[in-house]
């Protein structure tokens, strides 16, 4: 939406309330609501306070010690939402409403670095350093549940009814049954400016996949935040839940499939060369490598939580080992396409990821490879989950968040600010979870042992 048409659309009374949000650290939308007027005449020159607490809480909005930008001893002052008045647009299951997503900043106009946005930003420039692009699509995959959230959050998610009886990967008769809410949420992403590509039913009982047409990096993973907040807005309009967690029960886990390729300033593709084997330039090559060097360092940006280090199972199409292969899904990335549309298909996030830190690792290792031309191994053919003498991804939120602090590879491409903040995350959530007593302990223990 164009400012101009904002403007006549709130002059008209046709939009009423700008949703003014940003993403955190959880990869959840957050911000607030404020009225049309008041947004064209002074939120989106000024932009608007929030709590700097926002970017130093749990998944409950808990505040927790051990974060420096935020805490009692700081006083919890604001922090600044600066519309990106690009990202401007209608919001059309929410009546009279337009959204824009926003960068975060401090009073002295500086930025504020630890934020998602920001930390995806700064890859990105070194990138356009070398005159060089990211395109991205995310592929994101959801349960969907026959009870609404508030039922499904009053049974402790308990008993919960799937939206299919039995795998439906690809199957169009069970999945028809959700297409009402389907079509709602295809729709109204589309009025929204995400353009829609094709849907399709998963393998675990009421799972669907939504894709949408890749893009520039940024636009992608600021669509994909509005897509997984709408999705569930809608899903609860419609009497229904759904869910992007990594695993909800012991079948297939929820995964988000990160597509990427990169063009140079002229727009020609960067990954592509008949000349060389499979296709595959010499800085394709030298990127992949880059991400296979990194991946065991950086998956706490991809994995970002207790649940999501259960997905990644044997035989279960979510990656342990760390290889490469074409068109392969048992490795951790697959290479797919041709000719222009070559890319690398990174296959270890689930739908509990943030983004914006996921593409930033993505385009970290990869550079890390092409600054060091570093040599890729040939592709693995055959079961990656059978493959012998080769890294695995660590199995726990806990090893994943020491290899991510000892890091020196983190630290120089994110900052030790970054570090210190995300790794902070890691420690809060397993404390909390070692804490927690499960309903799997009290079966197995309260009687019997």
């Amino acid at each position: 939406m164009s400012w101009a048409e904002l403007e006549r659309l709130v002059v008209a009374g046709d939009v009423d309330t700008v949703i003014v949000a940003f993403t955190d650290m959880q990869g959840r939308l957050a911000g607030k609501r404020v009225s049309g007027r008041f947004f064209v005449d002074e939120v989106a020159g000024h932009g608007a306070e929030c709590c700097s607490y926002l970017l130093a809480v749990d998944a409950d909005l808990n505040t927790v010690p051990g974060y420096v930008m935020s805490s009692w001893d700081t006083g919890y002052g604001d922090m600044v939402m600066m519309p990106d008045l690009g990202t401007l647009r209608r919001i059309p299951w929410l009546p009279g409403t337009a959204l824009v997503l926003a960068d975060l900043g401090w009073a002295d106009g500086s930025a504020v670095t630890v934020a998602p946005r920001a930390i995806l930003r700064r890859q990105l420039d070194r990138l356009h350093e070398r005159g060089l692009a990211a395109d991205v699509a995310t592929e994101l995959e959801f349960l969907v549940f026959d009870e609404p959230y508030r039922q499904a959050w009053a049974s402790r998610y308990r008993d919960l009814t799937p939206a299919s009886d039995y795998n439906i990967d690809y199957a169009i008769l069970a999945s028809s049954r959700m297409e009402p809410l389907l079509r709602d949420i295809r729709l109204g992403m589309e009025g929204a400016g995400l353009r829609f590509e094709a849907v399709k039913g998963e393998c675990n009982r009421g799972q669907q996949e939504i894709g949408f047409r890749y893009g520039d990096a940024m636009v992608t993973c600021d669509n994909h935040a509005i897509y997984k907040n709408g999705a569930k807005e809608i899903a609860d309009q419609h009497g229904k839940s759904l869910t992007f967690m990594a695993k909800y029960d012991e079948r297939e886990g929820n995964s988000c499939h990160v597509h990427l390729s990169l063009r140079a300033s002229d727009g020609s593709a960067v990954f592509a060369d008949s000349g060389h084997p499979h296709g595959m330039s010499s800085t394709f090559c030298s990127f992949l490598a880059g991400q296979l060097a990194t991946l065991r360092e950086f998956t706490l940006f991809f994995a970002p939580n207790i649940n999501s280090y259960k997905r990644f199972a044997d035989g279960s199409f979510a990656p342990t080992a760390l290889v490469w292969g074409l068109d392969n899904r048992t490795c951790a990335l697959r290479v797919v396409g041709r000719g222009r549309s070559i890319r690398v298909e990174c296959r270890v996030a689930g739908g509990d990821v943030n983004q914006y830190l996921a593409v930033a690792a993505m385009i970290a290792g990869g550079l890390y490879g092409i600054e060091r031309g570093l040599q890729l191994p040939n592709p693995y053919a055959g079961n990656a989950y059978r493959a012998a003498d080769v890294q695995r991804l660590p199995t726990t939120l806990a090893e994943a968040a020491a290899l991510f602090g000892e890091s020196a590879l983190a630290r120089e491409a994110f900052g030790d600010d970054v570090v210190a903040h995300y790794l902070n995350n890691a420690r809060v959530e397993v404390a909390a979870f070692n804490a927690a007593v499960t309903d799997w302990e009290r079966m197995r223990g309260f009687e019997r042992l």
